[in-house]
């Protein structure tokens, strides 16, 4: 129930949000606080924007969810486990390495575009989904490990069918987290040349055009409480699902 209430909620941020990026409210918004009127980014190049934005989030959180997931698992096996403290303290350097840094050196050798983008979010997204996964699976009943053994599952068998899917609910909370972060942090591929809704910001700051600011900064906002919304929303089905079958 709180996650329906909360999806609701973040939906109705999202489409407020949306509303302040539309071009006629954004003229009026900007006007009334005494800014002078200048031409908006119109409603399709924001969609076209916000469809290659979301694109770009998507994608860095899959690649960070391989990754996160992957490790988390490793480093939770007898032989990973002396390596925990190495990956650990890396994954949490690279989330410390800001994105836009990130962008900045790996511009020379990926150029320009989408890429520098997503290694900077993979860098970004990483940390909390291991940390996430690995909470789950130490989680998981030590009663359920030895059931699956006596019923002769293989280490393979142990890890996916039955850790992975019972320590999903936090690998799962982990990963909307990482999903809003990227959503919210991947204007800044706009540095890059990548087309994301960074972009308006990047040409309002050049140009003194505080209404592309504006337009923006509010599309960007909306489209990270969207990716909170349909996540939540999501879950809300799917858990439902069962109980109406």
């Amino acid at each position: 129930m709180k996650q329906l209430h909360y999806g609701l909620a973040a939906a109705a941020v999202a489409l407020a949000l949306a509303a302040v990026a539309d071009p006629d409210t954004a003229s009026r918004l900007v006007e009334a606080l005494g800014g002078t009127r200048k031409p908006p980014v119109p409603a399709d190049r924001l969609l076209d924007l916000a469809a290659r934005h979301a694109t770009l989030a998507i994608t860095s959180v899959a690649v960070a969810s391989i990754l996160g997931v992957t490790l988390g698992v490793f480093v939770t096996r007898s032989a990973g486990a002396a390596l925990r403290p190495l990956v650990d303290t890396l994954v949490a350097a690279l989330q410390a390495i800001p994105p836009i840094v990130v962008v900045a050196l790996a511009f020379p050798a990926l150029g320009f575009g989408s890429a520098p983008t997503v290694l900077a979010l993979v860098f970004y997204c990483v940390m909390p989904v291991l940390r996430g996964t690995i909470a789950g699976i130490e989680a998981v009943p030590g009663e359920a490990r030895q059931a699956a053994r006596a019923m002769g599952f293989t280490r393979w068998q142990l890890i996916w069918s039955i850790e992975v899917p019972l320590a999903l609910p936090l690998i799962s909370e982990a990963v909307r987290v990482a999903l809003v972060l990227a959503v919210a942090t991947a204007a800044i591929g706009a540095l890059a040349g990548a087309a994301t809704l960074g972009t308006p910001i990047i040409t309002g700051l050049q140009n003194q055009n505080e209404l592309h600011i504006l337009q923006g900064a509010a599309a960007t906002a909306a489209l990270a409480f969207l990716a909170e919304a349909a996540w939540l929303l999501g879950l809300c089905l799917v858990e439902r699902q069962p109980v109406e079958a």
